[in-house]
């Protein structure tokens, strides 16, 4: 198990909603780590290329992307996430993107606290690879897909 804090807790008993709040967290850190060892560039050129990256629209596009390569027992705490009830929905965003974006973070959520750092760095894998497949279609990981 790898994990900052080695706290027991009872994953089942966690709301959807409650895997998404540090699956946010633990998305947002993968996109932060990856930018930085991409290149050393300004605080503030990093965090722009951060919020093309951690946004509904680009989480839910990944999200449609990762679902053929998730287990049964993934897709289930997805389904959970993006079915949670959401009491409201960022202004500039659209409800099914908000969903399918609550769905992966609580998928990513969940897999911390499992302690399933591999499975999450794979999954990662295969959005930074679907961002370089955009790129070759003219889109760029780093241009808000």
């Amino acid at each position: 198990m790898m994990r900052f804090l080695d706290r027991d807790v009872n994953l089942n008993e966690l709301s959807p909603l409650t895997l998404a709040f540090i699956g946010d967290g633990v998305y947002d850190l993968f996109v932060r780590e990856r930018l930085v060892c991409e290149a050393n560039r300004p605080v503030g050129a990093l965090n722009n290329e951060k919020i093309k990256l951690v946004c509904c629209k680009a989480q839910a596009k990944f999200s449609k992307i990762l679902l053929p390569s998730l287990t049964d027992e993934e897709v289930s705490v997805f389904k959970r996430g993006k079915n949670a009830h959401a009491m409201t929905v960022p202004k500039n965003s659209k409800r099914s993107d908000y969903h399918f974006a609550t769905g992966l973070e609580a998928l990513f959520g969940y897999l911390y606290l499992k302690g399933d750092v591999d499975r999450l760095r794979e999954i990662f894998d295969i959005i930074e690879k679907s961002g370089s497949d955009e790129a070759d279609k003219g889109e760029n990981f780093n241009d808000g897909v």
